[in-house]
């Protein structure tokens, strides 16, 4: 991909990005693959496990900052009800 954001993928995560993905992990970004579609696939942050993956379009992934890290691996769970609540408010503003 080059240096534009791609309109398949709106919060221009690129590969050495950390970004949530769709079970609100954060993930190392390792590899994007464009052809049809734009998936990102990456390494957990919380546990390690590879490969995870999202659809840059679908999943409406998000980058985040190093810093960030410890506390979502911290209290995933926590982070996870805080985001789900966000998108949950997100979802009733766009009604």
């Amino acid at each position: 991909m080059d240096e534009e954001t791609h309109p398949r993928n709106s919060a221009g995560i690129r590969v050495g990005d950390i970004y949530e993905d769709c079970s609100f992990h954060p993930v190392l970004c390792t590899e994007i693959d464009d052809d049809g579609g734009v998936v990102l696939s990456g390494i957990s942050l919380i546990g390690g496990t590879f490969p995870r993956s999202c659809d840059a379009q679908h999943c409406a992934p998000i980058r985040i900052p190093v810093e960030d890290v410890m506390a979502i691996k911290n209290d995933l769970m926590a982070c996870t009800r805080r985001r789900q609540a966000e998108l949950r408010a997100v979802g009733r503003e766009a009604e």
